[in-house]
């Protein structure tokens, strides 16, 4: 068990650096809700950050996995760390000179404003700056740098969210001369994107030693291998994006002009709530997929990884569950606004989807410690067809509830296919039974909950009682020897 107890401390230790930032910005969402001007500013945000999670993703082209699983299996670790360093800086550079020179096209062709699109073309091209830095601090065992240097991040970008939306307006008014008040931004949604970029630049030169440590040089032959490597995750990755926040960019273009943004906001706040699920997966992923690779060649890494699905799904179950049974409580607190309340209904299916996602990542262990990456972009862009193609289909028919439908759909989905072509490639002995039981006990207890019962707090937190019940039950002696020091 020693290994899960390491895992777990990396997990909680990665967790830190993203769950708590992310609870700082957990309260952005209310605060943006409440003081942007309508829901179409809010969902004019929720676009401009869809199409930058996709830049994301392709400016990162799979270097970090590449740099994971080479920096593990090649004898020449400084080489490997320096070209994918310089790969992404050159690419980086690059980006920034072709997108700023085209922003106003970029800007008609999204129907965004200028000054969003100039904001995230600087945030984009930073953020991919510092991804190789931060792929080397976990490879390296060393969770808490990363944790700080995340931490001051999120602090930076939400001390100035909190300075700019509350303090400015306050401190500069119409008294003052004008060349302050032009310091004011008519249109608000600027200072969500000058807060991150400022964070951002911070961020840069906290993880800029690490430049001059690793140094700027290319291995040829390293860097094609490399890139070989990442491309399956380079294309998986589009797809995940597709999967992840094309509903609303579809939903800004299949709905009518009038209405399409304000729509995309209310969506986009709801769908805020499948954070709590979204956040475990996070910290869960940082701290397993290092320990996927380094367990490989072990005799018993796949009952390892069989152990970690289950536990996995125990607590993703129980979010599912607690999330649904105290809905009513946490939309006063993460929404503030009843007009954004109307898209609920959406959050079961998103934190299912969500959840669905979580196994799917765990389950993809086989084709990334076999080297066959390709099978997770074949997935990945199937489940992208899925969400394509039901977004088109029911949009028109019923709106944004087919987005989150869509969702589901597309992850379950993968999941399944996953498991099916895993066992035949990379049979891992999962404890089906288990997983089964508690997908489906939540699941059920989910619908009476929500449904059923209309959301009645006391019949949630009944059923949430004993779903602990029966984990307890279940697993107490294995959770005893993973958290228990004896």
């Amino acid at each position: 068990m020693g290994a899960f107890k390491k895992l777990f401390q990396h997990t909680f230790i990665y967790g830190v650096a993203t769950i708590l930032p992310r609870i700082l910005s957990f309260f952005l969402t209310p605060l943006y809700i409440s003081q942007l001007k309508s829901e179409a500013d809010y969902g004019s945000y929720t676009l401009m950050f869809s199409f930058m999670i996709l830049g994301n993703v392709v400016l990162s082209y799979g270097m970090e996995t590449a740099f994971f699983r080479f920096i593990n299996k090649s004898e020449r670790k400084a080489a490997v760390q320096s070209t994918a360093l310089t790969s992404l800086l050159i690419s980086s550079v690059l980006f920034f000179a072709v997108t700023f020179f085209f922003r106003e096209q970029i800007a008609n062709w999204a129907e965004l404003k200028l000054s969003y699109v100039s904001f995230a073309i600087g945030i984009l091209t930073l953020d991919a700056l510092a991804v190789i830095p931060f792929t080397w601090y976990r490879n390296q065992s060393m969770p808490i740098k990363y944790s700080f240097v995340k931490l001051m991040n999120i602090i930076i970008n939400f001390g100035l969210n909190i300075f700019f939306f509350l303090a400015l307006p306050k401190l500069i008014t119409g008294e003052h001369p004008a060349y302050l008040q032009n310091l004011i931004f008519k249109d608000s949604v600027n200072y969500i994107f000058l807060a991150n970029i400022i964070a951002s630049v911070a961020t840069l030169i906290m993880v800029m030693p690490l430049y001059f440590r690793i140094g700027l040089r290319i291995d040829g032959v390293i860097l094609k291998k490399m890139l070989a490597y990442g491309l399956p995750i380079l294309v998986a990755g589009i797809a995940y994006s597709i999967n992840e926040t094309f509903d609303k960019i579809i939903l800004n273009y299949l709905l009518p002009e009038n209405s399409a943004k304000s729509v995309v906001g209310i969506y986009g706040a709801c769908y805020k709530l499948g954070v709590f699920m979204t956040l475990f997966i996070t910290a869960f992923k940082l701290g397993v997929e290092p320990f996927f690779f380094n367990h490989a060649h072990k005799k018993n890494a796949k009952e390892t990884y069989a152990n970690i699905t289950l536990y996995f799904t125990i607590f993703g179950t129980f979010i599912l569950l607690f999330v649904i049974t105290y809905i009513d409580v946490l939309k006063h607190i993460l929404i503030p606004k009843q007009e954004y309340w109307e898209a609920i209904t959406i959050v079961p299916y998103i934190l299912l989807a969500n959840l669905c996602l979580g196994i799917y990542h765990n389950l993809s262990v086989w084709y990334k410690v076999t080297d066959k990456t390709n099978y997770g972009a074949i997935i990945s862009v199937l489940g992208a067809v899925v969400t394509l193609s039901l977004n088109f289909t029911l949009i028109p028919l019923i709106g944004y509830k087919a987005s989150a439908i869509a969702t589901l759909a597309a992850y379950s989905f993968m999941m399944f296919i996953s498991f099916f072509i895993g066992q035949r490639k990379y049979p891992i002995p999962y404890n089906l039974k288990k997983i089964g039981a508690y997908l489906g006990t939540s699941i059920t207890f989910s619908i009476i909950s929500f449904y059923v019962f209309d959301r009645n707090i006391i019949v949630g937190t009944v059923l949430l009682l004993v779903f602990l019940a029966l984990i307890y039950t279940l697993e107490k002696k294995d959770l005893q020897k993973i958290f228990i020091k004896k």
